[in-house]
């Protein structure tokens, strides 16, 4: 979340106010612009980022936090100046002229059922244009679609061998993408067709960002984003185990404690630290609550005391989840234990639950729904309780931010959403939760991908979409929400 700074920053230093600079086609009324990933395809190796338009404008191998070959630099893409002929563009012949999908008069996407195969229609006037896109076994299919076919051309502009127009792989994608969700443990009996959609997309989008070989979850498939947050890859670590994935659940534990996480904030997909932040100080204990949900270590507190080598778990002066300066911040505290939130508010228990205990200008956190889940501290509910009612009375249609005092504007962010209706629910607070959950509803893309955050007045994705921790935290919401038997 710190990148919200950084990528302030990048619009300054790229964009200048100069003419010179390349500038970002505009797109249409009601989508993001042009090279922002909307959607993502893979199965867990060669990874692809698509835009509204069905552009491939990330891609990645050999797994999702593996090495770009696409150039789409982040603070590009925020500061408006991505080159026109980035990634793999999707152009058609329209009376005898080659126009960009961003060209067309009307887009629309969505998922094959049941499968991570993206299916896009443009209409150029009353003609409709249908592309299907997959990455399947390390190799990238884009093949048009019906009578229009023979006009559609591609544009590549990335490492390796450009994409196949193989309808074969496509229809192997979607068996196999459909195999692997057939594992699925399914939503009780009770819930609502929107429910069982959002539990399926959110699975197949967290199938796409885990590496099917070492277990690395990559945050997002972006530039800045396709890295290994210990926070964000537990919590894909607890949503694989609810679900019934408990092999992968496993292999993104393990992946976890044996990257160092004390040494960084984030981890390249072969493991190796990336520098440029210290390591976050609720990495150990988020690792250690994967390790138990994935039964590769018999308690969270006996997780911990091994990751921290028996000490303490070193959680104040660092970062926390925000991403900015040091400080001594619940998240943190609460990743620890109870008493080290009580210690913060010296012994006593708090009425509400502030970003920085003692500090009543730092705001109500939505870190607050982690006393509940997955970090249980009983004699803190009643304050979570009340510190989450409020947060979501003070909300968007859209959802809500992290805290109070977020310093990132008023867009809704769909991880605190999403984590505020997990813990609700498993306080019993159902409609908060049902109200939360629509929410994200409202948030999510077309096909179901819930962006990292959205515009608050228009709920266009405003960056990654989609975003790995939101979609598990949409995952353990559900399940609490409509557990099966």
């Amino acid at each position: 979340m710190g990148l919200v700074a950084v990528l302030a920053a990048g619009a300054l230093l790229l964009s200048g106010g100069s003419g010179t600079d390349p500038q970002t086609p505009a797109g249409l009324p009601g989508l993001a612009a042009p090279f922002l990933g909307v959607a993502v395809v893979g199965d867990g190796g060669l990874t692809a980022a698509v835009d509204a338009y069905g552009n491939v404008v990330d891609l990645r191998a050999p797994g999702p936090a593996g090495r770009a070959l696409i150039e789409n630099p982040a603070e590009r893409q925020a500061a408006g100046t991505v080159p026109a002929d980035t990634g793999i563009q999707v152009w058609v012949r329209v009376d005898g002229e080659l126009l960009p999908m961003w060209r067309a008069d009307a887009v629309r996407q969505r998922y094959l059922p049941g499968t991570n195969v993206l299916r896009t229609e443009a209409r150029f006037g009353a003609e409709w244009i249908r592309i299907e896109q997959a990455a399947h076994r390390g190799k990238l299919a884009i093949v048009p679609l019906g009578p229009g076919a023979s006009r559609v051309g591609l544009r590549v502009n990335a490492e390796g061998a450009p994409p196949m127009r193989s309808p074969r792989l496509i229809a192997e994608a979607a068996s196999a993408d459909r195999r692997w969700l057939r594992g699925a443990r399914p939503l009780g009996a009770d819930a609502p067709p929107w429910a069982t959609r959002m539990y399926e997309r959110s699975l197949l989008v967290l199938h796409a960002l885990t590496d099917h070989g070492n277990g690395a979850v990559a945050a997002g498939a972006r530039d800045g984003w396709a890295y290994v947050w210990p926070r964000d890859a537990s919590a894909v670590a607890i949503a694989f185990a609810a679900a019934g994935y408990q092999p992968e659940a496993e292999l993104v534990t393990r992946f976890l404690l044996g990257a160092g996480i004390e040494q960084a904030a984030r981890f390249n997909g072969d493991g190796s630290p990336v520098p440029g932040r210290e390591a976050q100080g609720d990495a150990i204990g988020w690792v250690a609550a994967a390790a138990q949900a994935a039964g590769v270590i018999g308690s969270a507190r006996h997780a911990a005391r091994i990751l921290a080598d028996g000490e303490p778990i070193p959680w104040r002066d660092r970062a926390d989840y925000w991403e900015g300066e040091a400080g001594d911040y619940l998240g943190n505290a609460l990743a620890a234990n109870e008493a080290a939130v009580i210690h913060l508010y010296g012994g006593k228990v708090p009425a509400r639950l502030v970003r920085q205990p003692g500090d009543p200008e730092s705001g109500l956190d939505s870190a607050a729904a982690w006393a509940v889940q997955p970090f249980s501290a009983p004699r803190l509910y009643p304050a979570a309780r009340a510190t989450m009612k409020r947060l979501v009375a003070e909300g968007t249609r859209f959802g809500i931010t992290p805290g109070e005092a977020w310093p990132g504007g008023d867009d809704p962010w769909s991880a605190p959403t999403a984590w505020t209706a997990w813990s609700l629910a498993a306080l019993g607070e159902r409609r908060e939760a049902l109200r939360l959950m629509n929410d994200l509803r409202r948030a999510a893309t077309p096909t179901g991908a819930l962006p990292e955050r959205v515009d608050a007045e228009t709920g266009v994705p405003r960056s990654t979409t989609p975003l790995a921790w939101s979609h598990a935290f949409a995952i353990l919401a559900l399940r609490e929400l409509w557990p099966s038997g």
